[in-house]
């Protein structure tokens, strides 16, 4: 299935208003917000809340007590599944004349929570989580977070093709094509949070955003307090309706008196039902008989610890009966000022239109109505909020990756000739000085601009959100107690850092480094000097040529991006590399890197060009993988590399278990799409090579045409220095081909007086050869016309079979139809165009009618 999405935010970009215009502030829209205490700390980070969306007038109350919003009619209070309220949404964005920054999304969560034992069919309502993503695909916000439950991935919702899936693929399959997406199980109390409470948290960062990964959204790992540092200033409250005559917040919740002897002699860490006596433990009275309660889960009127972080925060915080509620010292549920310490909601979070100081002036008796009348909401909206801290630390690090503008290249090559860091020594000691502050990624590239090898090696940059897309799709590895990781062409070590965070929570990691420049290899180790290495990470740097390096390891995983460049003037070395591939039609690296690596690991993933899909040389490599069980290929086109022109895939596979996947994940940045297809549709022999995005358009156009009617030639010899301006043979390049008919350009045309010492002098004059240009998305065609030949821009089509070719079979290879046809056949390639023996199959004739 494809889920395709028109662009809302271009839209709204060009709309001619100015009202409520502020292009330096970021942005945010918070779906299912509740009282608004998690996206508090976007507001604390001073983001401008363009829309936020509670069903329940109350809780959208208490955002508006905080001013949330700017505008009024920014809060939309009524059912998100709505289109009305679905268009105020729209419209409230559309009134600030920008693109959204961040979008927020918490749906409700009691069809997945452990915490709910009344579940029913709850995939209605789960698929809220749908109307959040379609809010995304229509939107198009630069960033997305939404947050929920542990089990919130495997929840099965109602997809927007009325079918029954994962939350995880709904979200996979329809965002994943724009974004770079980012799902971790997490416990908050690790991240910012002062009390436990283990959460899904999924991060979508557009793929546009250069240089972003959602690991560098992620909140870090920090310490919590435990609770007697958190909340031990508080009063003790030992009286049943007692409020501290400072906070009103800090209260003793009244609750049924017979419950005191339950949890009266309980000490930390005790339930009421580890008591003894009967009396003591939770019970009803029937018929005159003690019923005991059931306890359902071990933590229900349990008293917590003072010396350990606080327990999760649930939405029945109100009660004995729920989980870790009671206080370690008074025989009371935790007051909402503790709740608040815990749920890190800052003293300034307002719950009322009264400030703080008036209600804390109003007598006992209207004390206790106010209580009465708002405690359970405040109480049940902070049990079912995101901890503020942890919002507040995501939104700092958006401000951070938005708000500072990433160096242009140009900057980039100006910093390295001010400083003369083409010099290897110079740049290290730049490096480790680092007296201008550069984060981290700007080390990456200034290093990488300034190794002059580059162009000669054929080893780019690989900026870390593409890191990212490949790093992503790798196992986790969860049981692995060691993991071993092999990088064959580190460079300047591109992919570490994502690694460190990918696996930072496997026990031991053991990486080797490999590059066959020394250089890289030290400048390497001055950079992971910048960056925070893990105590699980050992690694091992070796200099060596990982095509001639022997080892007997068997690695778990081999990642990278080789070499693309050719092995030309060595025959010695070629045939070495040779000598241990199967693949002997090439003399390309990165084929050489495809081979060895799937011999020495059981999961390989690597950024190659893209001409390893159709490329004739690359057709064995291709049997290679097609072996294996592949998992994934993902379509980057030119975008993986700034300033470069060169397309590029990343492929993963398995080389080690047996049964093979049936299907295949094609991920497309050049249709922003996410498909799966049937391995044997997109790799049929009834094709040259492989069709990445094969569909049923192309299959109609195929059943019209007969194919492999044609061979094809293209001259390699003919150059600028063997052209005239004036001569008795013309040459014929790619600008003078059209529909049928040369073109005559002025100071473009050529010309040449001998020809028989090229291979091409052999069409001359022949009948029946077509001429199509090479590397164009635009196929036109024409006969090829006496006393001319071509150069390399043009190929020359030969008919197989004595077929009679007609203008009208020519005319049709510039028709619509067949040019979108033939992008499809061309795996929507811009670069890899040419045509050669197998993209030459493609061109068909049309049958008679009568024949299909």
């Amino acid at each position: 299935m494809i889920i395709q999405t028109k662009s809302l935010f271009n839209f709204i970009d060009n709309l001619d208003i100015n009202k409520r215009k502020d292009i330096k502030t970021l942005t945010y829209i918070s779906l299912f917000s509740s009282a608004g205490v998690g996206c508090y700390g976007f507001k604390q980070q001073n983001f401008h809340c363009i829309a936020t969306n509670e069903y329940l007038e109350k809780r959208i109350k208490i955002q508006q007590y905080n001013n949330k919003c700017k505008f009024d009619t920014g809060y939309i209070q009524g059912d998100l599944s709505t289109l009305a309220v679905q268009n105020k949404i729209y419209r409230e964005l559309e009134n600030y004349n920008k693109s959204l920054d961040v979008l927020i999304a918490t749906p409700p969560c009691q069809g997945m929570s452990v915490a709910n034992h009344k579940k029913r069919d709850e995939k209605g309502r789960n698929s809220l989580v749908v109307e959040s993503i379609n809010i995304v695909v229509k939107i198009e916000p630069k960033i997305f977070i939404f947050e929920n439950v542990r089990a919130f991935l495997n929840t099965i919702c109602t997809d927007n093709d009325n079918m029954d899936k994962p939350i995880s693929e709904a979200i996979e399959i329809n965002l994943g094509g724009k974004y770079n997406i980012l799902s971790k199980i997490i416990n908050f109390k690790e991240y910012g949070s002062q009390s436990s409470r283990t959460r899904t948290l999924v991060i979508g960062v557009r793929k546009d955003l250069v240089n972003i990964s959602p690991y560098s959204l992620f909140p870090e790992k920090q310490n919590a307090k435990n609770l007697k540092s958190l909340i031990g200033d508080l009063s003790s409250l030992t009286t049943m309706g007692e409020i501290d005559e400072n906070d009103i917040y800090h209260a003793y919740r009244n609750f049924d008196s017979k419950m005191l002897p339950w949890i009266e002699n309980i000490k930390e860490g005790e339930s009421a039902f580890d008591n003894i006596e009967p009396h003591r433990i939770p019970h009803q009275i029937k018929d005159g008989k003690i019923i005991f309660n059931k306890n359902k889960n071990g933590d229900k009127y349990s008293r917590w610890y003072w010396d350990r972080v606080a327990p999760c925060i649930h939405t029945r915080n109100d009660i004995l009966s729920s989980q870790s509620t009671i206080h370690p010292s008074d025989n009371r549920v935790f007051s909402i000022r503790e709740l608040m310490r815990m749920m890190t909601i800052s003293d300034d979070f307002k719950w009322s239109n009264l400030d703080f100081d008036s209600l804390n002036t109003l007598s006992f008796e209207e004390k206790k109505k106010y209580l009465k009348q708002e405690e359970l909401n405040i109480r049940h909206c902070i049990g079912e909020a995101v901890p503020t801290k942890i919002f507040d630390i995501i939104a700092q690090n958006i401000k951070k990756v938005l708000k500072n503008k990433a160096l242009s290249i140009n900057e980039i090559n100006k910093i390295i000739l001010e400083h003369k860091l083409e010099d290897i020594d110079t740049l290290r000691d730049f490096i480790i000085n680092n007296k201008f502050n550069y984060d981290i990624n700007t080390l990456y590239n200034i290093t990488e601009l300034s190794n002059i090898k580059r162009t000669q090696t054929k080893a780019y940059f690989t900026r870390e959100d593409i890191v990212f897309n490949v790093i992503n799709k790798l196992p986790l590895f969860k049981n692995k107690k060691i993991l071993r990781i092999l990088e064959p062409s580190v460079g300047i070590g591109n992919f570490l850092p994502l690694l460190f965070k990918k696996y930072e929570n496997i026990k031991s990691v053991i990486l080797d480094v490999i590059d066959i420049d020394s250089n890289s290899i030290k400048t390497l180790k001055v950079l992971l000097l910048k960056t925070q290495i893990p105590k699980n990470f050992t690694i091992n740097f070796i200099h060596t040529d990982f095509l001639l390096w022997e080892s007997k390891t068997k690695y778990d995983l081999i990642i990278g991006n080789p070499p693309y460049g050719k092995v030309i003037n060595n025959k010695i070395l070629l045939n070495q590399y040779k000598s241990d591939s199967d693949n002997k039609n090439t003399n390309n690296l990165f084929s050489f890197f495809i081979e060895k690596s799937i011999k020495l690991a059981k999961y390989v993933s690597l950024i190659v060009p893209k001409s390893l899909i159709n490329s004739p040389e690359f057709n064995h490599t291709r049997t290679i993988l097609e072996s294996r069980n592949l998992h994934s290929i993902t379509d980057y086109g030119e975008k993986a590399f700034k300033g470069i022109k060169i397309e590029t895939i990343s492929f993963f596979l398995d080389t080690y278990k047996k049964e093979k996947f049936k299907k295949i994940k094609i991920e497309s940045y050049i249709t922003q799409c996410i498909t799966l297809q049937d391995k044997s549709y997109i790799f049929s022999k009834n094709f040259p090579y492989w069709l990445i995005y094969r569909n049923s358009f192309f299959d109609t156009i195929v059943d019209k045409m007969e194919l492999d009617i044609y061979e094809s030639f293209r001259d390699r010899q003919i150059t600028k220095k063997h052209t005239l301006s004036r001569g008795k043979i013309r040459v014929l390049k790619s600008r003078n081909i059209a529909d049928n008919s040369i073109q005559d350009i002025k100071n473009y045309d050529c010309f040449i007086d001998e020809i028989d010492s090229f291979v091409v002098s052999k069409y001359l004059n022949q009948d029946n050869i077509i001429l199509i240009p090479n590397l164009t998305y635009n196929p036109r065609a024409t006969f090829l016309p006496k006393n001319s030949i071509t150069d390399g821009s043009v190929a020359l089509l030969k008919v197989k079979k004595d077929t009679i070719i007609t203008t009208n079979h020519l005319a049709y290879y510039s028709s619509d139809e067949f040019i979108e046809y033939y992008k499809i056949a061309r795996n929507r390639g811009t670069r890899s165009l040419n045509i050669d023996n197998n993209s030459v199959q493609f061109f068909g004739l049309i049958k008679e009618k009568n024949e299909r």
